[in-house]
């Protein structure tokens, strides 16, 4: 994937809070922007999108200057290489799943086309939909075809805002497999605005958060979500860590699908679209780890790592601790209570088996064995 260069100095006065970032970002994959509702997050985008103008500051992709307000120049939407898909799609009703994606074709000059119709429709499965109208689709399937009719437009950035917040679950996890594709497939940087932890686990390869329109965290999963003080933005329920694992096989008999995490084995319930030799991206939930000082016998938790405790963070005012443990190269989040804490002696430099169950994994695909 290409690595592309964004500077964003912008100011802006809300109605509750002044946005107020600075930031050099190398964009590559999907960039998530993270935080909770009316933090800023769609306003950066609209900002980069050209559609709010009223920032002070200066915004340069590459080595083009989009918006410099010291010396007035600002360069409006059309002129922007920019794909922005908003939470409705916002199809033409009156024109087909065709006549929507040959209209942005058409908007972009055939010597500018390096992203084909076929290949569009083909990674976006929309084959069998061509023909029908805006109004015959689903959820999922309107967001789909916005998306291709974005990345028909050639743009050189996309933005996707909240892309995912009208679908149920069931949508979700259809739409969620081809928007990770997209900078893969389409070499195409993307941008994604959600308040959503599993959206922003599953998809970004890195996040910003934004709080009350200022950048508080910055960083590449999974080692954001390897701090302690992330919870802060996650909630204690979605607290979690991000780690990598190597799938080596498959158990038919008991529907399991095994990995290698760092040289420890694991397992989880059978995914049979992986491969052997598939590098996978596993969100764990801080509530689904145990910790143990010796290694338990005749248990139904089959995921017994050996582990080294970093870190111990005692919550004062409520009944819980939480307890980061590395291993290997990687590390997990544990949220206990402070007594078991206590009495169980957890200090940095311990040794300790985490204990983590099967069913609780949420996996994404970071390199195929087959591609």
């Amino acid at each position: 994937m290409s690595v592309r260069q964004l500077q964003l100095s912008a100011e802006l006065a809300l109605s509750d809070f002044t946005l107020k970032i600075d930031e050099e970002i190398a964009l590559s994959g999907i960039t998530a922007l993270f935080g909770p509702s009316g933090s800023g997050k769609s306003t950066v985008l609209r900002i980069l999108a050209g559609l709010e103008g009223r920032a002070a500051g200066r915004v340069v992709f590459e080595d083009t200057v989009w918006a410099d307000s010291a010396r007035n120049t600002f360069v409006p939407p059309h002129r922007r290489p920019v794909g922005l898909v908003f939470q409705d799609g916002r199809l033409f009703p009156h024109l087909s799943v065709i006549g929507n994606l040959r209209y942005a074709e058409s908007r972009s000059p055939a010597e500018q086309r390096a992203i084909g119709f076929d290949q569009v429709v083909d990674a976006l499965d929309l084959a069998t939909l061509l023909e029908r109208k805006p109004d015959g689709l689903s959820g999922g399937e309107k967001q789909r075809v916005a998306l291709a009719r974005t990345i028909l437009s050639q743009p050189g950035l996309l933005l996707l805002d909240e892309p995912l917040s009208a679908l149920d679950v069931r949508r979700k996890g259809e739409l969620l497999p081809f928007i990770e594709k997209v900078p893969d497939v389409f070499d195409i940087p993307t941008i994604f605005v959600s308040h959503a932890v599993d959206e922003v686990a599953r998809l970004a390869d890195q996040a910003i958060i934004l709080v009350d329109g200022k950048v508080s965290v910055r960083g590449e999963l999974p080692e954001l979500f390897q701090q302690l003080d992330m919870h802060g933005f996650t909630g204690n329920f979605e607290a979690g860590a991000v780690v990598e694992a190597r799938v080596t096989g498959h158990d038919a008999e008991y529907k399991l699908t095994m990995l290698d995490l760092d040289g420890r084995k694991i397992q989880m319930p059978m995914v049979a679209s992986l491969n052997m030799g598939d590098q996978v991206r596993l969100r764990i939930r801080a509530r689904d780890v145990s910790l143990a000082l010796s290694k338990p016998e005749d248990m139904s938790i089959r995921n017994c790592l050996p582990a080294l405790i970093e870190e111990v963070r005692a919550e004062p005012n409520t009944a819980f601790a939480e307890v980061l443990v590395r291993i290997g190269q990687q590390a997990l989040r544990a949220r206990i209570t402070r007594q078991s804490a206590v009495e169980l002696k957890l200090e940095p430099g311990g040794e300790v088996f985490a204990l983590v169950k099967s069913v609780s994994f949420d996996r994404r695909v970071l390199i195929s064995a087959r591609a």
